[in-house]
């Protein structure tokens, strides 16, 4: 059964549910507040580049997107870590040549997942048109036109939230239902900065590698753009400490902070301090919420119902993944839209609180344990147990990254393998001292997968 479909976000999430709403025969029209990035830099001059990793190219294959995206992209094999010293060591990702993430463009990306819900002959996108709110159970949202400065009120059928955050689409359905939502602000926040290319236009640090400059409570990372600069971030608490966010606000303290703990980047950035002070300050937090809709009016998805901090690189991922699971609830229940969003939520939920405490432990991880003898002990022998017993046992990284198991399964499965990890390296300084035997027998005892 076809309806009239409104979506209000166009967004990955947004974009990607669209086609695949569209393609189902749905009559889709999405409300989207900015400007249509495929014709307007709204990122005002800045890359802002997410992590493409296996549950997002699964999509994207889904959708026929991928042939497009692929040229789009950039292939990391591991973490590149910068020492103090400036030393770098490689920490590679997988085993094998093809377990690399991407990095690749929000922009372009988005353009890209636009144009194939565009390509549905089903979708139209409506660009600068700010939902206000509505009654859902009178079947009304309104609108702001940012083109014209007008309000709208527009009739609507089935609404799924896409819109991010502050979702004024889950402020609606929350209203009308007994859900609640928990915003936990992680402390820390962002700055985000362009490393820029070579006199050639060339990369000037591996451009096959994310780069980590970990330094304990606050850490710079950069991932490579298609046009030879690299999208930087620093992280660092907001308020506490020597090296806050706070504490940064003049040229002085901001080349400070970058010579003492960034010195290799440094010389790479001239106008460091200049980017640094005028470009925004990001806030970090996670969203966890019940009661994701009401009746089969309405029902939210992404960022709109579990957004996360993005130290595991799986927001986007995990946001084109729910559409995934979002669609085959509806062909379950293909004439009762109620059941499908109740049985998304319940299928949903579990793996997306999942991927929020992986995300919260893999900042811990990202930012302090990476320099860490017994980490990198530890994670050597995660390589070398999957080397040994393919079928067994997979790293952490791997299952979230690489594979396509539920959140909650890969978490689950983890807990139990650090166990192992940790009874086979305790009192022992090097890979060479692991006792294999008693490794075979512990791995053997694994659950299956």
């Amino acid at each position: 059964m076809s309806r009239m479909v409104t979506i209000v976000g166009a967004g990955p999430a947004g974009a990607a549910l669209a086609a695949y709403l569209g393609r189902a025969g749905h009559n889709v029209t999405v409300y989207e507040s900015r400007p249509d990035l495929r014709k307007v830099d709204i990122d005002a001059g800045r890359s802002i580049n997410l992590a493409l990793a296996a549950r997002g190219i699964a999509v994207l294959e889904e959708l026929g997107a991928m042939d497009v995206v692929r040229p789009l992209l950039i292939p990391m094999r591991g973490r590149m870590i910068h020492s103090l010293d400036g030393a770098q060591a490689l920490q590679p990702y997988g085993n094998t040549p093809d377990e690399v993430i991407h990095s690749v463009s929000r922009s372009e990306l988005n353009g890209v997942l636009l144009d194939a819900a565009e390509a549905s002959g089903e979708v139209s996108i409506l660009f600068n048109q700010r939902c206000l709110g509505g009654d859902l159970d009178e079947g009304t949202l309104r609108f702001h036109d940012d083109l014209t400065d007008t309000e709208y009120d527009v009739d609507v059928d089935a609404v799924f939230g896409a819109d991010g955050f502050g979702s004024e689409i889950r402020a609606l359905i929350q209203n009308g239902n007994e859900g609640n939502e928990q915003i936990e602000p992680l402390g820390h926040g962002y700055k985000e900065l362009t490393l820029p290319a070579g006199p050639d236009g060339e990369h000037v640090i591996d451009a096959n590698a994310l780069h980590i400059w970990p330094r304990g409570e606050f850490m710079l990372i950069a991932l490579a753009d298609t046009g030879g600069t690299f999208t930087c971030t620093l992280f660092a608490p907001n308020e506490e400490g020597p090296h806050s966010l706070e504490s940064l606000t003049t040229a002085e303290s901001v080349t400070e902070l970058f010579e003492s703990q960034f010195p290799d980047f440094v010389p790479l950035t001239p106008d460091l301090a200049e980017q640094y002070l005028e470009y925004p300050l990001g806030r970090l937090a996670t969203l966890r919420c019940t009661g994701w809709h009401l009746g089969d009016k309405a029902v939210v998805l992404g960022d709109a119902a579990h957004a996360i901090v993005p130290f595991h690189g799986q927001g986007m991922n995990a946001a084109l993944e729910s559409c995934k699971v979002l669609v085959a609830c509806l062909e379950e229940y293909p004439d009762d839209w109620n059941a499908a969003f109740d049985l998304f939520e319940r299928v949903r939920k579990p793996n997306t609180e999942a991927i929020a405490d992986m995300a919260l432990d893999n900042y811990v991880e990202m930012r302090s344990s990476v320099r860490e003898e017994g980490y990198q002990l530890r994670r050597e022998l995660a390589l070398e147990l999957e080397r040994r017993f393919p079928d067994e046992f997979t790293p952490r990284y791997s299952l979230v990254m690489f594979h396509t198991m539920p959140y909650g399964d890969a978490q689950h499965r983890a807990a139990v393998q650090a166990e192992v990890l940790t009874e086979l390296t305790e009192g022992i300084d090097s890979i060479d001292d692991v006792d294999f035997e008693r490794a075979a027998d512990l791995v053997a005892k694994l659950p299956k997968t």
